[in-house]
């Protein structure tokens, strides 16, 4: 049966089931909404269905009216969508684990939401959930969540579909929410091309990226892409005939401000200066020059002394040389989305430099917008890619010297104790996948150096990696950054890919964790029959 056609298999039970779900998500009830859960799985209901139910009910509560706030004179950041980005990865975790504990990256994001309704008034202790943690706890009963922005209905644009997707990217770029999602409801509904305007929703998503980071807590880090991304791939697997709630969770938000955009700008300049070496006047600018349009088609690899070299310069100095260095490979014949792998492996490393698990604001996100490029490159092409590698590659640079500014950035690997060498393959991966449950991301990463340099099989350590992120849990869009990187490691071309296995070991291990963060994967265990989590 097609995913859509199970999505829509409902019966009395299974609805009932829903409604209950509901009722415990909007009480904030973990534990109740679980126990929903697992009735559905006994149930055998299908995960796009589930899907899309989740996303169906925390949508109109995960929004906020602007994604910065300032409370008595300071600025505080206001993100809001863990709930749907932990749905996307769901769908690529369940994948990778073995079929008793496929349910488990879905009994994360389950228990995640109740916390993640209605951030705007947790950040003011106004409401209970996740970013509520550490404040006061409340006296009185914990209010409704609030709807802030309305759903809508479609609105039709007349003419060709460039000039109705760049309508649509000037509502956006005004910050007019509303209207801007009605357009782009309008946009959706002609089949034939849903595909050009799901392009132009992740475009608009990256170039969103705020353009410095040091002593800042409030940004985008390109959370507007990742949630872009979910909304495809979420719409996608339910069917975007039955998706009507992932485009009112996802699409909605990109017009909400505030919105940066100088970082592309940037990107866009870097075109005409570097590769077309022209220079930069007020004369307006638009669309993509032949010269660009060619060096996409781009499709050499770069080898591992020129990567190296690369990384150096992308990691270690200061703007301009990054730009003049990636200009330069691109006129040497370098193809972008081998350029993009490389930069995925600089920014795993700048993972793997990240010691203090409360420092991973900027290098993980750095690492889901690598992640995110790639997967714009592979699923679309849309005529602006490249411009977009310039500001992965700022982005990547901004990461480095911010985690170095910050006096984190150092690489820091554990002895292991003698014998290690002589231990087996089986060994190795028991002791880093303990290492990392004890959120020991040096002595972790030693024992996984160790189990590689013993030709361990890779596939193994993915599926032992996948499932220990799923295991850890408390805000599920860290075990999404894990599935990223496993993800990459599968498409990677580049040199010393293992890399990327090593920061999934070093993220998984030392982030930032609350409370028990085994307590929904035990929970999951005691209730599905699975001893290996109870």
């Amino acid at each position: 049966m097609p995913l859509a056609e199970a999505a829509n298999d409902q019966g009395a039970a299974a609805r009932a089931l829903y409604e209950k779900l509901e009722d415990r998500i909007l009480a904030r009830d973990q534990v109740g909404a679980s126990e929903c859960y697992y009735d559905l799985v006994r149930e055998g209901r299908p995960l796009p269905e589930m899907l899309r139910e989740a996303v169906r009910i925390h949508g109109p509560y995960t929004h906020v009216p602007y994604h910065e706030r300032i409370d008595n004179g300071f600025v505080n950041f206001v993100n809001n969508d863990h709930c749907l980005l932990s749905a996307r990865a769901t769908l690529h975790l369940s994948k990778w684990l073995p079929a008793e504990m496929a349910g488990l990256p879905m009994a994360q994001t389950i228990w995640y939401i109740p916390t993640g309704l209605d951030i705007w008034n947790q950040k003011i202790n106004k409401a209970p959930g996740h970013y509520a943690r550490g404040m006061a706890p409340q006296k009185s009963a914990p209010p409704k969540p609030v709807v802030h922005w309305p759903d809508q209905e479609p609105e039709r644009l007349d003419g060709p579909l460039r000039d109705r997707l760049d309508q649509w990217m000037t509502l956006v770029h005004r910050g007019r929410v509303l209207e801007a999602y009605r357009v782009f409801l309008g946009l959706m509904q002609n089949k034939p091309e849903r595909k050009a305007v799901l392009a132009e929703l992740v475009f608009a998503g990256l170039i969103d990226l705020q353009d410095r980071a040091f002593l800042n807590r409030s940004y985008t880090t390109g959370h507007k892409s990742y949630r872009a991304r979910a909304t495809v791939e979420l719409g996608t697997a339910i069917g975007w005939d039955d998706a009507h709630a992932v485009l009112y969770a996802g699409a909605l938000d990109i017009a909400v401000g505030p919105r940066w955009y100088s970082t592309y700008e940037m990107a866009c300049n870097c075109v005409t200066h570097y590769l077309e070496q022209q220079k930069i006047s007020a004369v307006p600018y638009a669309g993509t020059t032949a010269g660009e349009l060619a060096l996409l088609k781009n499709s050499e690899p770069l080898t591992a002394t020129e990567a190296e070299a690369f990384l150096e310069i992308v990691l270690r100095q200061h703007e301009p040389a990054y730009l003049e260095e990636l200009s330069r490979l691109l006129l040497a014949g370098k193809g972008p989305r081998q350029i993009l792998d490389v930069l995925q492996i600089g920014a795993a490393q700048v993972l793997l430099e990240t010691q203090d698990s409360l420092n991973f604001s900027i290098s993980q996100h750095c690492y889901e917008y690598c992640n995110t490029l790639g997967w714009f490159y592979d699923s679309f092409e849309h005529p602006q890619r490249l411009k977009l590698l310039y500001s992965a590659a700022s982005f990547l640079n901004r990461n480095a010297w911010h985690q170095k500014n910050i006096g984190d950035g150092r690489a820091y690997v554990a002895e292991l104790p003698a014998g290690a060498e002589r231990m087996s393959e089986p060994q190795l991966l028991e002791r880093t996948m303990a290492a990392i449950v004890a959120l020991d991301g040096p002595q972790a990463v030693a024992w996984a150096k160790a189990y590689l340099a013993s030709s361990g099989d890779r596939q193994t350590l993915v599926q032992q990696l996948a499932l220990t992120a799923c295991r850890l849990g408390n805000d599920p869009h860290n075990q999404e950054i894990a599935q990223c990187l496993l993800e990459d490691y599968a498409k990677n071309r580049s040199f010393d890919r293992d890399r990327l296995l090593l920061a999934c070991v070093q993220h998984t291990a030392v982030h930032r964790k609350y409370g028990d963060f085994l307590e929904c994967g035990r929970r999951y265990g005691r209730a599905m029959g699975v001893a290996a989590l109870a």
